[in-house]
């Protein structure tokens, strides 16, 4: 039944689209502007507001019309959001999903009507790209980050031993929302990392915050009076919940005099993102790391590739804001599918501890 409901659902889209095509058309030409749309599931997180920001500030320079919608969490109204901007004449689209799944019902629309999208963040399905030659991945592999956090984790015990004695990593683990491919990946990949350098991972305490700064507070509150002296890191999977969880360790008493191991808490907080609120408690000594998700890099090149297309200069592997197509498949969806991996774009990730070129160079 859904199936069916999608094919007329598209039926239906593309007879109105060529009942009044002409009108449309004639809208997007008249001062010849190229119109862009930015689907985004919800800028109340940092890193997605940061996003939504760089697009708007591309656009202002390249004279583009953008138009920007928020679904505020929520998978219908970004559906109906996409349909309504389809309807108003938009064919190029940065994409932000609320979750991987859309990706296939998003593209076969976009599709039918002629247009192209670019997905940033949330990894749209391989099936989704394979819908045309202009649906593109503009994002970072999630596994790489959650690598680069175990990395700057395993680096702090080797500088100071006698906090994981026996090289055991007692971790609380404050998850984003279960299932999402960032939330996969990244557990994954810090684990396998600690491994690799030698550590061994008990997960002392574990759960999601979805993404958000207080529930993570909260669960932090919670586990730190279960918990006490049992745990020797908190790694968070975003800034925000990160920072949730320094507060929490603030108001518990979790603090020291000694900052030489590059904290004032008792225990090293890591986040990934590396937002303005993460570096600022950096260099208050208190977020312990994190892990440059490039806001910037990924809606740069989400936007070049919809203005090359919107242009007509799009070729298969161009470059897109001066990084190069991927030409070899990775283990992460939906790069790891040889019949799309040249539609995929992978900013790359960079962990930032006090040492890095990127904590040291941000803007006061």
């Amino acid at each position: 039944m859904k199936k069916i409901a999608m094919v007329l659902m598209v039926l239906i889209l593309v007879l109105s689209m060529a009942l009044t095509g002409c009108r449309r058309q004639t809208a997007q030409q008249d001062d010849g502007r190229i119109r862009i749309a930015l689907l985004i599931r919800n800028t109340d997180e940092q890193f997605l507001a940061d996003y939504a920001a760089n697009v708007r500030r591309l656009a202002a320079e390249r004279n583009v019309d953008l138009n920007v919608q928020d679904a505020r969490n929520d998978q219908q109204q970004q559906l109906t959001q996409l349909q309504m901007l389809l309807q108003q004449g938009y064919r190029h689209f940065v994409i932000i999903p609320l979750i991987t799944e859309l990706s296939d019902q998003f593209n076969q629309l976009i599709h039918a009507a002629g247009g192209a999208a670019a997905y940033s963040n949330i990894q749209p399905t391989a099936s989704s790209l394979r819908v045309g030659q202009n649906f593109f991945l503009a994002s970072s592999p999630e596994f790489i980050g959650g690598s680069f956090q175990g990395g700057l984790i395993a680096d702090y015990f080797d500088r100071n031993p006698a906090r994981a004695p026996g090289r055991a990593v007692n971790m609380i683990l404050i998850n984003g929302q279960m299932g999402h491919p960032a939330q996969v990946n990244r557990r994954a990949g810090l684990i396998a990392e600690l491994r690799n350098r030698g550590y061994t991972v008990n997960i002392v305490a574990e759960d999601s915050a979805d993404w958000a700064p207080d529930r993570a507070q909260e669960r932090m509150t919670a586990w730190i009076a279960a918990h006490r002296g049992n745990f020797n890191v908190v790694a968070a999977q975003n800034d925000g919940m990160a920072l949730g969880a320094v507060q929490a360790m603030i108001m518990a008493g979790m603090t020291k005099t000694d900052t030489n191991d590059g904290t004032r808490l008792q225990v090293p907080v890591l986040g990934i993102d590396a937002t303005a609120d993460a570096i600022a408690s950096m260099r208050r000594d208190e977020l312990y790391a994190t892990v440059l998700q490039d806001a910037v890099g990924q809606s740069r090149t989400a936007f070049d590739l919809m203005l090359q297309v919107a242009n007509g200069t799009f070729r298969l592997g161009n470059p897109a804001a001066g990084l190069a197509a991927a030409t070899s498949v990775i283990d992460e969806a939906p790069a790891n599918d040889p019949a799309i991996i040249r539609q995929c774009y992978l900013v790359p990730f960079v962990p930032v501890d006090r040492n890095s070129d990127f904590f040291r160079n941000f803007p006061r």
